[in-house]
This record gives C-alpha cells, structure tokens and sequence, in this order.
C-alpha cells in the first residue's frame, strides 16, 4: 500500500511540475516579427564575423607553423 501511495505522490508532483511549466510560459512576452528578424540577423551577423574570424586566425597560425617547420 505505501508503494502505490509513493508512486500516487510521484505522479502528483511530475503533473503539478507540468501544469506549473505551463503557467509559466503563460507569463512570457514572446517577441514580435519584427523583434523576431532583428534578433535573428543579429545573431547570423556575429555567427558568420567569429566564423571568418576564426578561419583566419587558424590560416594564419597554420601559415606560420608551416614556415617554423619547414
């Protein structure tokens, strides 16, 4: 009896865990379209800038260890 009883509560908790999830999205001020776009190039822009940054310091240092061993 003690096992269905835990297992009763175990359940109780994952449902009061999704019903308060729920709630909670409830309350977020999800951004608008244009919001939306504007937050999405800014993250494209700085995603491709480290990407190019990156690719040139790995040409460069390749390069470079090349050069020393060579």
């Amino acid at each position: 009896m003690a096992f269905l009883s835990r297992l009763k509560q175990g359940f109780g908790s994952t449902f009061s865990f999704f019903s308060d999830s729920w709630s909670e999205l409830k309350k977020v001020r999800w951004p608008k379209r244009k919001e939306l776009v504007s937050y999405t190039i800014v993250v494209l822009v700085t995603v491709i800038f480290v990407g190019v940054y990156f690719a040139v310091l790995d040409l460069g240092l390749s390069e470079l260890i090349r050069l020393v061993f060579d």
